[in-house]
């Protein structure tokens, strides 16, 4: 039977324009390999933008102790302390830091005016201790929110964490009496010879880092301990003798540093992993904190790991912002040879490294 004229002059049946599924999933599978080139990009140009912030803040820092300087003739001490010690010694005192000194000028009057200097830091309203001042935090790190809280440490008392921490010494955080840097607690203030190296070659402050770890003290910026707003080199010094302090004066006076290029494997650079390590209170958790490229030991009174030190740290690839004492912005790579680095902090060595 031959075909009728309608049959002949039906339309073939269209094809769907629609992706099939194999069209899909290329689809798909492109997408997915742009945003993985694309990624590593977006995700520098946000670490370039909080490292700008956090360099930004580091200025800020700065420039409220020339302000200090300029208003009380003084640089500010490194921490309020009990002075007729020897030694340096963290959890005596009033335990207040350099950056509560400088809080009227870094726009923080408000908070400042909260603080009753007459009692210990552990013993200010839950509203100081908490307090977070946007300043004092690198958004690298995370450390908004985050809080130090210890029973045998703070009384069960929450201290707000923060990211920055001044330059006391080339050698240990207890012996910058001996050996200071450009912020110390035992010497005159006034009389710092900072001079010698000249502002603009000697450091003032860095970055530090902090744990959600609640006992670790790291990053707290009311209180004037290790990794907490005070950081060092751990560079011993030629002969690093036993100190005996003497009859008198007390304090004693400042000694001429020189570093020992035999100790240099035991010096804390930039965001170093041993084999020194950051010599804290509590180190709780040391596997986590190795984790967190922040390894730690608990100090042992009376003993070879009595003594404090900690080491600059950020999340910035390659090493850590710092700030000298005239203000200006400088980068610290992780490979900085550490004495160099050593003679940047010491203010008492007659060495100028250029930064």
């Amino acid at each position: 039977m031959r075909p009728t004229r309608s049959q002949h002059l039906e339309s073939p049946p269209r094809r769907s324009h629609g992706f099939t599924l194999v069209e899909l999933l290329v689809v798909i599978a492109i997408i997915g390999v742009l945003v993985s080139l694309l990624l590593p990009a977006v995700q520098a140009a946000r670490e370039a933008a909080r490292r700008i912030k956090c360099a930004n803040n580091l200025k800020q820092l700065g420039l409220a102790v020339q302000n200090y300087h300029d208003a009380l003739n003084v640089f500010p001490a490194s921490g309020i302390v009990d002075t007729s010690t020897p030694k340096y010694s963290p959890r005596s005192g009033k335990m207040f830091s350099w950056i509560a000194l400088t809080l009227p000028f870094s726009e923080q009057t408000a908070l400042h005016s909260q603080i009753d200097f007459g009692k210990p830091a552990l013993n200010q309203t839950d509203a100081v201790l908490r307090a977070q001042p946007p300043y004092v935090v690198c958004p690298s790190d995370g450390a908004k929110g985050r809080y130090f809280q210890s029973a045998d440490l703070t009384n069960n008392r929450s201290l707000a964490k923060g990211n920055y921490a001044a330059f006391v010494s080339p050698y240990h955080i207890d012996d910058q009496a001996r050996f200071p840097g450009a912020l110390t607690s035992h010497i005159s203030h006034a009389s710092q010879n900072i001079a010698v190296d000249g502002t603009s070659n000697t450091l003032l402050a860095s970055e530090v880092l902090t744990r959600a770890q609640p006992t670790d003290q790291r990053g707290v910026w009311l209180l004037p301990w290790a990794g907490s707003s005070q950081i060092s080199v751990d560079m011993h010094p030629v002969g690093d003798f036993a100190y005996e302090p003497p009859a008198t004066p007390n304090p004693p006076p400042a000694h001429a540093y020189k570093a020992d290029p035999a100790s240099v494997s035991l010096a804390q650079p930039p965001n170093n992993q041993g084999p020194n390590l950051d010599m804290i209170y509590d180190c709780a958790e040391p596997a986590d904190a190795q984790i967190k490229r922040m390894p730690c030991n608990a100090v042992v009174a009376s003993s070879a790991s009595d003594y404090l030190s900690a080491a600059p740290r950020s999340r910035h690839p390659g090493g850590v912002n710092a700030v000298y004492v005239d203000g200006h912005y400088g980068f610290l790579n992780n490979s900085i040879d550490p004495i160099a680095l050593a003679y940047l902090v010491s203010i008492h060595d007659g060495e100028v490294v250029q930064p």
